[in-house]
């Protein structure tokens, strides 16, 4: 801990709670906890974390007394389509192609920019409630997501999303969003560049985005390898998995947000996550594939974004996180859009990764509550470019950070608080919600969104959104 040594007043000070610490301890990116803290906030920054007693006498702006509260960084979805959570649960116990063809593309030619701003907003409002402080989105109409970003107070990294049946208009419009909106909402919004797929963006296109990618210093945000038979379809069709295509691009060369993962190949050539000796992915050449292999060759800044309860939804392997570890690739945790997963709940993702990790591997000692929490927050903030600036509590960090009530029946009593955060507490459980210094949930109380008033508008506009007697796609969904 530090002392304060200023006297000048503090924007935010917050005494008397148990801090998530990253101080080296253990190999789960040195998660511990510290009893009885104070956090000093000024000009949207960590300033120091000290004692009670150290701050007694500063002068805050705003003061919050936490006893009994656990203060942690806020969480981060880094994959998401904040949008559609106007069609949760509109497409229930399907399988992916008839998700995709029969119900969510035909309902998105119906959006309209409305549409879109009214559903990012009411995500907005779910996350903050959740303790998530940053989100990474890839959607359409991402200057309405922007907008709905700076009047929530979140943080984010958006990406307009494209594909190749437009033609070049489609990267254009990327791009140009990417350059307009970067540094927005007072530096709390930074861009991507977000094709869609290896399936809907050509080998030309993912060329050429590498190159803007490069040329402009951006993150590329994509799907790919979103299951195995995705994977598979990919092999048959080109001879190549989708990450051997995506290094192919030379997108493994920059910064790169890979969601899902789910079908990586590795090991013996199987697509499963777990090793298995039978019905390996075979490239070219007759030789089993190996998407490690490749990721290994890496120059740029990788990641995986991983969001298992679509996955289980889907009937999907989960993605395989010891064998990403094993080449020091990070993988951050995600909901993925509220169309597939339901909620917007990132407490909900980190459990179940933990559990479906352990499931798969069969081996209950692999992805420890310490190491869940390292992907919730330092792995989460890599993952989407915002390593050196949120994701930990620490002096000279970005002042965004939850205070979570763990008194509840449900939580108590507390042994570990590691344990107790993965596998015990919800989402229900953040009491408040900090970004950039700034409170945009105290007290369970939303104070920059109106739920009721967005509910209202949306509901009134989702019969037009959801027909489909038109018969018309965005796309088609055909995995090769």
């Amino acid at each position: 801990m530090t002392t304060v040594p200023e006297s000048r007043p503090a924007d935010l000070v917050i005494t008397g709670c148990t801090t998530l610490t990253h101080d080296g301890t253990d190999g789960a990116g040195g998660i511990g906890f510290t009893g009885d803290s104070a956090i000093v906030v000024r000009g949207g920054l960590i300033e120091s974390i000290t004692t009670p007693e150290a701050v007694a006498a500063l002068p805050a702006l705003e003061r919050i007394d936490a006893r009994g509260l656990l203060a942690m960084p806020g969480l981060i979805n880094c994959h998401t389509h904040t949008p559609m959570v106007a069609l949760r649960g509109i497409a229930e116990d399907l399988p992916i192609e008839e998700w995709f063809n029969d119900w969510i593309w035909p309902i998105e030619t119906n959006l309209t920019d409305r549409d879109v701003e009214l559903g990012a907003l009411l995500a907005c409002a779910e996350m903050i409630r959740g303790g998530v402080t940053t989100f990474a989105d890839h959607y359409f109409a991402m200057d309405r997501v922007a907008a709905a970003t700076e009047a929530s107070g979140l943080r984010a990294n958006l990406g307009a999303g494209y594909f190749s049946s437009e033609g070049a208009a489609g990267r254009e419009r990327s791009l140009d969003f990417a350059l307009r909106l970067r540094g927005a909402a007072g530096g709390r919004i930074t861009t991507s560049l977000a094709p869609h797929a290896p399936y809907t963006v050509n080998d030309d296109d993912l060329a050429a985005t590498a190159e803007l990618a490069r040329e402009h210093g951006l993150l590329v945000h994509i799907h790919a390898a979103e299951n195995a038979e995705q994977t598979a379809a990919s092999v048959a069709a080109t001879g190549r998995t989708p990450i051997e295509t995506l290094h192919r691009a030379g997108l493994l060369d920059v910064d790169l947000l890979v969601a899902h993962g789910t079908g990586l190949v590795h090991g013996t050539g199987s697509a499963d996550g777990i090793g298995s000796s039978d019905g390996g992915v075979v490239a070219d050449g007759g030789v089993a594939a190996d998407d490690l292999a490749v990721l290994r060759r890496r120059t740029g800044r990788v990641a995986f974004a991983t969001a298992p309860k679509g996955y289980l939804k889907f009937g999907w392997g989960p993605t395989p996180l010891r064998a990403l570890a094993s080449i020091g690739v990070p993988v951050g945790l995600a909901t993925d859009g509220a169309a597939s997963n339901n909620t917007l709940d990132v407490w909900e993702s980190m459990t179940l990764t933990a559990l479906s990790q352990k499931s798969t591997q069969r081996d209950p000692g692999w992805l420890t509550a310490r190491q869940a929490l390292d992907h919730a927050t330092t792995q989460s903030a890599r993952a989407v470019g915002l390593g050196d600036e949120i994701g930990a509590l620490a002096p000279g960090r970005r002042a965004d950070l939850i205070l979570v009530d763990l008194t509840g029946p449900h939580t108590q009593p507390v042994h570990d608080h590691a344990a107790t955060l993965v596998l015990s507490a919800r989402s229900a459980d953040v009491l408040t919600t900090i970004v950039d210094g700034k409170v945009l949930m105290r007290d369970r109380r939303l104070l920059t969104l109106d739920v009721p008033q967005i509910v209202s508008e949306l509901t009134t506009r989702l019969p037009a959104l959801t027909d489909r007697t038109h018969g018309r796609r965005i796309q088609d969904y055909d995995p090769s």
